[in-house]
């Protein structure tokens, strides 16, 4: 089988949607993971309106680009953000998306939040008749110190008990919280996973360094090949956060979008060589 390997657009964090796509789909990518994460990569969010929703649709599927899931983040400890997390899921519905994924917490500047298993599995519980009605799947993104292994959420799946919630597998993500290596800790957890973000870092330590594919230090194509083994083809989505300085940076030049499309295309160019992407 061939694996699907989409991008997550957040790999285009302060650019517009539309830079995004053109560039995902130029350097050779055919899916996307659309982020969708309020406060922070906000690429296409359901108040953005029935007009901008339908034409990112078009734009998509005129460059030849498909949803295979979206970047959803909520803060799922916290009840009151669960209605944000389903009109996401509406979203994802409306695009064709078979996948959405959430950290457990708010995915960037989460304070003093609390973090209990039971009351997290419980509140996901509340969210499985919508992912039936849509025949969706949830990943649990490998993300902060409480949720950083694979190990620790493919519990939490096991505690809301259905096939439909399982691990969003991030592969730099179990190195900087959980200090595991990805090759490694897949193995522990592959029965739980449904979605993967095929992230590289240079170091193996909690600096932010994370550029595409083949440029770090990571394993990607042993993990690639277990999870394959495992009879796993994805989605696979790629996710590029250079580093903290450049994404951190809040406007873009037209030299930094040229940067950009070049470590698409890079990146495109290694999983192809490595059989990743046939």
């Amino acid at each position: 089988m061939k694996n699907i390997v989409a991008v997550n657009t957040n790999s285009y964090h302060a650019f517009t949607v539309d830079q995004a796509l053109e560039g995902i789909a130029a350097a050779g990518f055919r899916y996307i993971e659309i982020a969708t994460v309020r406060g922070w990569t906000e690429h296409l969010m359901p108040e953005h309106g029935d007009a901008e929703i339908e034409r990112v649709i078009a734009k998509a599927k005129d460059l030849g680009l498909e949803f295979v899931g979206m970047s959803g983040h909520c803060n799922l400890m916290d009840k009151e953000r669960l209605a944000d997390f389903k009109e996401n899921m509406k979203l994802a519905h409306r695009l064709g998306c078979k996948y959405i994924n959430s950290s457990t917490g708010e995915a960037h500047f989460g304070k003093d939040e609390k973090f209990s298993d039971d009351v997290l599995a419980e509140n996901i519980k509340e969210l499985l008749p919508m992912l039936e009605e849509y025949d969706m799947y949830m990943g649990l993104e490998t993300h902060g110190n409480e949720y950083g292994t694979g190990t620790s959420l493919a519990n939490i799946a096991k505690l809301v008990g259905s096939d439909r919630v399982g691990v969003c597998f991030d592969t730099a993500n179990v190195v900087f919280y959980g200090k595991v290596r990805p090759e490694e800790e897949i193995q522990r957890c592959m029965d739980q996973i449904k979605f993967v973000h095929l992230k590289d870092k240079v170091g193996y330590d909690q600096s932010w360094n994370f550029p595409g594919v083949g440029s770090g230090e990571l394993k990607l194509v042993e993990t690639v090949q277990y999870a394959n083994d495992h009879d796993f083809y994805g989605p696979f989505s790629m996710e590029v956060e250079y580093t903290e300085a450049f994404t951190m940076r809040p406007e873009r030049s037209a030299e930094d979008l040229v940067y950009v499309n070049a470590e698409m295309k890079k990146a495109y160019d290694y999983m192809v060589k490595t059989g990743i992407i046939d």
